[in-house]
């Protein structure tokens, strides 16, 4: 085949259908069944909506928030707010994947659902990859995209750095229903050592998902416990959690999320989405990170496939593609978090941005990107 693609969240997704649209033989592993719930805060800046137009794959079908305003507290309550730029939309998951997905298999891309990658060689004398399933089958790719979320098993088979090195975070996400909070805002509240972001989503749902830390959950117990004595804290956690029905019966959770720098290529395979770089959640913008990185790979791979480039060329172009579109964006990122490290230093920041509001509406700008 022309090009297989390891993990079919939003880069896979949107990666596969783009390259299938240009007319190549596309192929996606996934270790999933869609439709599936993920950890992810589900805003996305409109800045990918001309790139998901262009696919054929406009959300405006699936009902999303429209979401125009941004609103900020400190661990004791204190808010600043201030509009969004270019805006965004609220859509979950479970409905916007699922949507690529059926997108993806109406244009002849092959799937290969509840199966999960162990190894990924490549041999330069026949210039392709040999990719190894979990239940023994093999696949041959003229390339491969590591689209498979911000953490994995093959991260280890590729020696990758980070992956040696332990993360103390954690994420929690919940569907919840609160009459009466406005649908037009993304909220992003800071707690001890973390903060929850909720925006609307399709329906009258909203999306609850927050990044705390390990040892938060180590010294609490369990994850109720540790939301009502860290989480709220923060009084306008407080509210949200007292009166809001929660709609999953157990939240999603992942473990050791990492924000070390990664590489955009990795023994010729071409990394995209949160595979690539992980912007913090405090940014909220990885959504449109991850589609972003798809049209930059596909853009690549297509120019190697139709004999345009050669594979050297299609590798250092999407290198420096990706590093121009969003290093500055994830060193931006990074330094905001350390803003929020602790409840002392984020009363500091949120004070004093209140009476700044040209600064909040900078670092937003430095964390999103434009229209593609």
């Amino acid at each position: 085949m022309d090009i297989l693609l390891i993990g079919g969240g939003l880069a896979g997704l949107a990666a596969a259908l783009d390259l299938a649209r240009r007319g190549h033989q596309v192929a996606v592993v996934e270790r999933k069944q869609y439709p599936f719930h993920k950890v992810c805060g589900e805003y996305v800046s409109n800045e990918v909506l001309p790139y998901l137009r262009r696919l054929g794959a406009d959300p405006a079908e699936l009902g999303p928030a429209a979401i125009s305003r941004f609103l900020l507290s400190s661990p004791g309550g204190r808010i600043l707010t201030s509009p969004l730029d270019l805006g965004g939309f609220g859509v979950s998951r479970y409905v916007l994947d699922d949507f690529l997905y059926q997108k993806g298999l109406a244009a002849g891309v092959t799937f290969h659902l509840k199966s999960t990658v162990t190894d990924v060689a490549f041999d330069p004398a026949a210039n392709r990859h040999t990719v190894t399933l979990a239940d023994g089958r093999t696949l041959a790719a003229r390339v491969v995209l590591g689209t498979y979320g911000k953490r994995a098993n093959l991260d280890r088979q590729l020696q990758r750095p980070f992956f040696a090195q332990r993360s103390p975070y954690l994420g929690v996400k919940y569907h919840l229903r609160l009459p009466g909070f406005p649908r037009d805002v993304i909220a992003l509240h800071n707690f001890a050592d973390g903060y929850a972001g909720i925006s609307a989503i399709e329906e009258d749902k909203l999306c609850f998902c927050y990044l705390s830390t390990r040892q938060n959950l180590k010294t609490h117990g369990t994850i109720p416990a540790l939301e009502r004595q860290v989480l709220a804290r923060n009084p306008r956690l407080r509210e949200i959690l007292d009166a809001a029905e929660v709609l999953y019966p157990q939240p999603e959770v992942i473990n050791e999320i990492s924000f070390a720098p990664k590489q955009p290529v990795e023994q010729h395979v071409l990394m995209c989405g949160d595979a690539a770089g992980l912007i913090t959640p405090l940014c909220g913008n990885g959504m449109a990170m991850a589609l972003h990185g798809a049209a930059l790979a596909a853009a690549a791979a297509d120019g190697f496939l139709a004999g345009r480039t050669s594979r050297v060329q299609m590798e250092a172009d999407y290198a420096r593609a990706w590093q121009a579109q969003f290093g500055a964006r994830l060193r931006v990122g990074r330094a905001v978090q350390q803003l929020f490290g602790g409840p002392l230093l984020s009363e500091a920041v949120v004070g004093g941005l209140r009476y700044w509001p040209g600064a909040v509406r900078a670092l937003m700008r430095r964390t999103h990107g434009q229209p593609f």
